[in-house]
């Protein structure tokens, strides 16, 4: 593969995300590079050549090539038979149909259950669009299929991670500080907006609350008791898509129960249980959590969000 290109600072100051994400997506560009984090885009590196050969199976071996949309359907056919044996998951009770838009919020212990979950879409949700923010580590990795990802009918979009903001150790007042403050910003913006879009059409939002890979619902026992803020990432996209009165989007609390001795990785040939909890109607959280016209917040949202996972899984689970 042909080495990574950067850019430079100059440049950064100038583009815009969107113009960042195409450079990413078809220019072989790395901003993680560029910004000093070069180990951060190595880890996903094996994991990513893993999924893009794989994609590029799925289309190689289907047709008919001369009609797309049957081409798309059977990629989409085989990549669920292909999946379901490699990386098998249960999904029982899971919404087959759902007139509204749908957002699925998830506990996130390992990379497995990504694949269980895109089965599950694939097979249960037909074409309905799914949207995955995801870590630009991961994103960077995936980007240079972005397209055929898309026929697949999986939109994925970079954000920058709490964790993983972290892990970049960008000295703050510095030019790449500022740049990156800002692409992290205007990531999460071009989210939120390709969400609202989503959820208007009918579309499904996947989404881990914890925003990182960890082991428990909840991030440890103080958040689970109160004594700690829990991170807000529920409430602040329940806000952001009900500020459109005419949006009709439901939130569904998915549980995620690994096999016996999982591994952070994909955990190939063992069996994950995607439990569905209750779903959230849109009518029960303006009712139940908006208190204000103009709320900055809702209060308890995020709590009982993961409560209602947790509740669905064994106690070493929940913090």
């Amino acid at each position: 593969m042909a080495k990574k290109k950067t850019f430079t600072l100059k440049e950064l100051e100038s583009l815009s995300a969107e113009e960042v994400i195409d450079k990413i997506q078809h220019e072989n560009y790395s901003l993680l590079t560029t910004l000093g984090s070069d180990d951060l885009r190595k880890e996903m590196v094996p994991v990513g050549k893993a999924c893009n050969a794989a994609i590029n199976y799925f289309f190689g071996t289907t047709g008919p090539k001369d009609d797309p949309e049957k081409h798309n359907q059977a990629a989409r056919k085989k990549l669920v038979k292909v999946l379901s044996k490699i990386t098998p998951g249960s999904y029982r009770g899971m919404p087959k149909d759902s007139k509204n838009g749908l957002v699925i919020g998830y506990n996130h212990p390992s990379l497995g259950e990504i694949a269980r979950i895109l089965t599950m879409k694939i097979d249960i949700m037909g074409d309905k669009p799914m949207y995955f923010p995801v870590n630009l580590p991961w994103y960077e990795a995936l980007a240079p299929n972005f397209e055929r990802i898309r026929r697949l009918g999986i939109i994925i979009t970079p954000t920058i991670t709490p964790s993983t903001w972290r892990k970049m150790k960008l000295k703050e007042g510095t030019k790449k500080y500022e740049v990156a403050n800002r692409l992290k910003r205007d990531f999460r913006n071009i989210y939120t907006d390709l969400s609202h879009e989503a959820v208007k059409n009918g579309g499904v939002i996947f989404v881990a609350p914890s925003a990182t890979r960890q082991a428990t619902v909840f991030k440890n026992e103080d958040v689970y008791s109160k004594k700690e803020d829990i991170i807000p990432t529920m409430a602040v996209l329940a806000i952001k898509l009900y500020a459109d009165p005419e949006v009709k989007c439901d939130f569904l609390p998915m549980a995620v129960l690994p096999p016996k001795n999982y591994k952070r990785g994909l955990n190939f040939r063992k069996k994950y249980r995607l439990i569905p909890g209750e779903v959230m109607t849109a009518d029960y959280i303006r009712k139940n959590y908006f208190k204000t016209k103009n709320p900055r917040r809702l209060e308890g949202f995020d709590y009982d969000f993961h409560q209602r996972i947790a509740d669905k899984l064994p106690k070493d689970f929940w913090y």
